[in-house]
């Protein structure tokens, strides 16, 4: 059974002792940012628009234009039939109220978007400006500018004053007494307010389940059928290790390896551990090696002489993807097919996520994760949120302190927040080798001492994209049909990088487009491909479970749980040990 040796320490980037401990104290003040990738961003925008006399002219004009505007729309805002001057942009929901077309608020508002549309010009389009740094100072002036939106103010916010006013102050009361209670809890370490009701193994992860296999890095756990007859090929899921694995078993109405196994299907899962800094030298080729390749050994020894269906979601699927070119390197053909949910292959494209990342960024986070041995949970998912912080952080702040409303707590929230921690070597290889180098679309990602590449492999794929994936954006994630040679069907749902997956049948509003490009067909770009696939309303799960199907045998007998002649008995009842660590 799987056996491994043990890691030396990492030497990659030692770096001065001294300066590294430096840079960790001022990690705190600067929110794990570095100052100077922000400064280097800011220099060039600055330098660049201060030698072409054009653009400030330009924006000099655009200024008085958004003055004029502003003021001529102020003295007509108190006629009812006022229409406005400018238009929130698609995904912006803060103006929605009704009581924002009113006087004064509607100058106010207008006021708003036309300074936000002038900074947006401002910080685009400067000739000279590299587009990382471009990305950068758009970025920092559109979050500068969410802080300040009228929005967020109880006296330029209509709804918030229309609610003070029905309860007497009521709303300002309860949002104070919700903000001293989520601050006592962040204080304390303790779970967000809610959380109790969604417990691990109680409320979710509650498919029923054996443990079978358990390194120090994973358990794998083999799900209880809850049919007479299974799809011969076993279902192999390969999870994130940045979040638990149970973002695809939440509550049973919402959890994909509940349907799996409902539709009759042999399913096993990954738990990852959740490292400590005593992990802090474990890399890529141990995720690799003590990840996927001991479960897959694992699951071939409970159903032998099978081909398997490996199922990679975000981090998970680029890591299937590397074994995957590794396992056809060597001809080694025991996957049936390979679905990457979420997952990138090539990083030139990273979306929004790319701000966080340059080479002084990544040294800075390098110098976090050397002090700790890791980088912390927290510190992942405020990037994460940054990314989208009118939804994460403004809309919340609104609801929560200034209506005195509290988010209604999902199973989807409570594991958001149970977050894990990401060992330094890993993370640090990780960081260097997909997105400063893009390794493996480059074919440099090297697995044994070899590089790997993605034409070598040989089954079907299914890739699946979000339409508001702000993790990994879907046209970045469509570049896999660039790096392979094999009948590839792509889909795009509906909703974002979790909500997206999490979709089961019968919700209303879903929808998803999809296409099956063929080994030897044409390549269809983006934009190509959005107008070539057919669109069809509802959950994308069912036409997913139709490929498997199509790529599988005949319904047969129930495999063993565990293989106890190998010493695969089964340990613990699922969702195991390793979910439960903090």
């Amino acid at each position: 059974m799987p056996h491994h040796r043990p890691r030396s320490a990492d030497s990659h980037h030692p770096g001065p002792t001294l300066d590294r401990w430096a840079h960790a104290q001022l990690s705190p003040f600067t929110r794990g940012v570095s100052t100077a990738s922000l400064r280097m961003a800011f220099d060039d925008w600055v330098t660049h628009l201060s030698i072409n006399p054009a653009e400030q002219l330009t924006l000099f004009q655009l200024a008085l234009q958004s003055v004029q505007q502003g003021l001529n729309y102020a003295v007509q805002s108190q006629r009812n039939d006022c229409k406005p001057c400018i238009e929130p942009m698609v995904h912006d929901t803060r103006f929605t109220h009704a009581g924002w077309q009113q006087w004064p608020f509607n100058a106010i508002s207008q006021s708003f978007l036309l300074t936000q549309q002038w900074w947006q010009d401002a910080t685009m389009g400067v000739r000279g400006v590299s587009p990382h740094h471009e990305a950068v100072v758009n970025f920092t002036a559109r979050q500068c500018l969410d802080m300040l939106s009228p929005a967020n103010f109880v006296l330029t916010n209509p709804e918030v004053l229309e609610r003070t006013q029905k309860t007497m102050g009521a709303n300002l009361r309860q949002g104070f007494q919700n903000w001293v209670e989520d601050l006592q809890r962040l204080q304390s370490g303790a779970a967000t307010k809610g959380a109790e009701l969604y417990e691990v193994g109680r409320h979710l992860a509650v498919t029923p389940g054996q443990v079978i296999y358990r390194n120090h890095l994973i358990e794998l756990i083999q799900y209880t059928p809850t049919t007479q007859q299974v799809r011969p090929e076993p279902v192999l899921i390969v999870p994130s290790w940045i979040m638990k694995y149970y973002i695809l078993d939440l509550s049973p109405h919402n959890s994909l390896i509940k349907y799996l196994v409902d539709q009759g299907h042999t399913v096993f899962a990954m738990s990852w551990a959740n490292p400590t800094a005593d992990d802090r030298d474990l890399d890529m080729d141990d995720y690799l090696r003590m990840g996927i390749m001991d479960a897959l050994e694992v699951v071939c020894a409970v159903v032998p002489r099978l081909k398997v269906h490996a199922v990679g979601y975000c981090l998970g699927g680029t890591l299937l993807a590397i074994a995957a070119a590794a396992m056809a390197r060597e001809a080694d053909d025991r996957l049936a097919s390979m679905t990457l949910i979420a997952a990138q292959t090539d990083f030139t494209e990273p979306g929004e996520l790319e701000l966080f990342i340059d080479d002084s960024q990544v040294a800075h986070l390098e110098d976090i994760m050397w002090d700790r041995g890791y980088l912390d949970s927290a510190q992942m998912a405020g990037a994460f949120q940054w990314m989208n912080s009118n939804d994460l952080i403004w809309s919340r702040l609104l609801k929560n302190y200034l209506l005195g409303e509290r988010t209604p707590f999902s199973d989807l929230m409570a594991w958001n927040a149970d977050g894990t921690r990401l060992p330094y070597r890993m993370h640090t290889q990780y960081l260097h080798r997909m997105f400063l180098k893009n390794d493996l679309a480059s074919g440099r990602y090297p697995v044994n001492g070899k590089p790997v590449a993605l034409t070598d492999v040989q089954c079907p794929i299914y890739g699946i994209g979000t339409v508001r994936d702000h993790v990994a954006p879907w046209r970045s994630v469509h570049k896999l049909h660039l790096l392979t040679h094999v009948d590839t069907t792509f889909l795009l749902t509906s909703g974002g990088h979790n909500v997206g997956i999490v979709n089961p049948p019968g919700l209303p509003g879903r929808s998803y487009q999809v296409l099956t490009r063929r080994h030897d067909g044409p390549y269809l770009d983006p934009e190509a491909w959005l107008q070539a696939a057919v669109r069809h309303e509802g959950s994308w799960w069912p036409h997913w479970l139709a490929w498997l199907k199509a790529h599988s045998g005949e319904v047969g007998p129930l495999p063993a749980m565990g293989a106890p002649d190998m010493g695969l008995s089964p340990m613990d009842d699922a969702p195991g040990q390793y979910v439960l660590q903090k």
